[in-house]
């Protein structure tokens, strides 16, 4: 029997209550909260790998990494609740479970905080740029700061919204991002349709060097495999979701990931296909920069994609803080609460800046 009983969760400690104990997210829950993590500033991206692709195999490769990251987040749903009574709420756990109490978590815990503080610091970098971008066009007449204070605006909002407990507590984050990135997607795919083919448009592939245009060709694969993510989380979003015998976390899980995945290709086909029909070989590395026109559309855009990154940064960085606190807890014992959170999660947010600013120079 499945059981949702804090006691009953994987490896669980008394010494520890975690606040998002209570499973009461639907499963449009994690429509918006996958969608949020999968969906990024990248999807702008897409044209441009398919102009080292080219039509037949860009299109194949959209299409084969949307299928095999379906199939892998179908099983990462069903893994959450393999073992009857058990709930695998994070990788750690799951980890322990396929190679042991000892050496799950140095397998699987470097990978994920890789992934989830990496993407972090991407979204702090992408959301700083998107907001100097934004102010450039919005106030052409104000005095223009340098891209690393706009980082550092961008990362201030995280020392608030970090204190927000749980998953639960920032759905109207995540839920706004997700409306984000579908709107910006369009403005990307509908500008380009309305500005229709520049004149001369050449699918031909982009002239380079053999070594550089092999260099090039695999940048592009990953830049549409990886464009799919969101498995990072994937336990995490599932641990919101309420699971009885009768109706398992898998079914709602699996409905709202299926609901991801349709937002997803409305945003990737039609930005990867559009985008490069309009542009061809010329297409810039941010389809938005090809556009320029209307000033106020790729203005809006770009604070489009800085509200969707302060919700991605957001889910990414919920399991790492909870992970956080765990320790505190159980190594120093550090009593669970508001200030334990202050604590551990503006820590987290100011040494993500100061990794920017060692790469930056601030």
């Amino acid at each position: 029997m499945v059981s949702t009983s804090p006691k009953e969760v994987a490896n669980s400690d008394s010494k520890w209550k975690e606040e998002d104990t209570s499973r009461r997210a639907k499963w449009w829950y994690s429509t918006f909260h996958t969608v949020t993590a999968m969906i990024g500033a990248g999807v702008l991206s897409l044209p441009y790998a398919m102009a080292y692709l080219g039509w037949g195999p860009g299109t194949l490769v959209l299409v084969i990494s949307w299928c095999m990251t379906l199939n892998t987040m179908w099983q990462m749903i069903q893994l959450h609740e393999c073992v009857p009574g058990t709930r695998f709420d994070r990788y750690i756990d799951l980890g322990r479970h396929a190679f042991g109490e000892k050496l799950g978590p140095w397998i699987v815990l470097p990978q994920q905080l890789i992934v989830q503080v990496g993407c972090d610091i991407v979204y702090m970098v992408t959301g700083g740029k998107c907001l100097k971008k934004f102010m450039e066009m919005a106030c052409t007449n104000c005095t223009q700061l340098k891209q690393s204070y706009w980082i550092l605006i961008f990362g201030g909002i995280h020392f608030f919204l970090s204190q927000l407990p749980n998953f639960n507590s920032v759905a109207g984050v995540s839920l706004a991002a997700a409306v984000m990135s579908l709107s910006y997607s369009t403005i990307a795919w509908a500008g380009c349709l309305s500005r229709g083919q520049i004149d001369d448009v050449s699918y031909a592939y982009k002239k380079t060097s053999s070594a550089d245009s092999m260099f090039r060709v695999f940048n592009a694969l990953g830049q549409i495999s990886f464009a799919f993510a969101g498995h990072a989380v994937a336990l995490e979003i599932q641990a919101t979701i309420p699971s009885t015998p009768e109706r398992p976390s898998r079914i709602p899980m699996w409905k709202g990931a299926l609901g991801a995945y349709f937002i997803n290709a409305i945003c990737y086909f039609p930005v990867a296909l559009i985008g490069y029909w309009a542009f061809g070989q010329d297409v810039d590395d941010n389809v938005l920069m090809n556009l320029k026109k209307p000033a106020w559309l790729i203005a809006s855009a770009n604070l489009m994609v800085v509200i969707h990154v302060i919700g991605s940064y957001q889910v990414y960085a919920m399991p790492v803080f909870a992970m956080l606190e765990r320790m505190m807890v159980k190594k120093v014992n550090f009593p669970p609460g508001i200030a334990l959170r202050l604590v551990t999660r503006s820590a987290y947010v100011g040494e993500v800046l100061i990794s920017i600013s060692k790469n930056q120079s601030l």
